[in-house]
């Protein structure tokens, strides 16, 4: 195992993203579609926030399904946009951090996902499947 190795080397780099002004419903889709369950919400592609299927499942009123009442999730979702439901105040790291830090930010924290931040860019996103990935490959 690499030491120190940079979270370059385990980050997602093509992140599918969401703006503050872009519909709920629009973020389920985008869930769904690409089974992924973190989006950061960039302007100008700078981070201002993350969203996960997690947030999304708070504000149903129904169990996660395809079988679900469509027209109930329609009507939530129109009640807030993703500015109000994004996590805002979120941690980042850069493409130079190194596998083990992510590791004990995950550790320490509630949460999975963590957009990587070079020069105040989005370039990235890393997760906790990412991390697990990582150390299964060097057994």
């Amino acid at each position: 195992m690499i030491r120190k190795a940079p979270v370059s080397m385990i980050m997602t780099e093509n992140v599918i993203t969401l703006k503050k002004k872009d519909s709920l419903e629009k973020a389920e889709q985008i869930f769904k579609k690409y089974n992924i369950r973190h989006l950061p919400v960039v302007t100008n592609n700078v981070v201002i926030g993350m969203l996960s299927k997690t947030d999304l499942l708070r504000l149903k009123f129904a169990d996660y399904s395809d079988n679900e009442d469509q027209d109930t999730d329609v009507f939530v979702y129109k009640m807030f946009t993703v500015e109000q439901v994004m996590r805002q105040k979120i941690v980042s790291v850069t493409s130079s951090n190194s596998i083990k830090d992510v590791a004990e930010i995950f550790a320490t924290r509630e949460f999975h996902a963590l957009p990587v931040i070079d020069n105040n860019q989005l370039v990235g996103i890393v997760t906790t499947t990412d991390v697990i990935r990582y150390l299964l490959s060097q057994f």
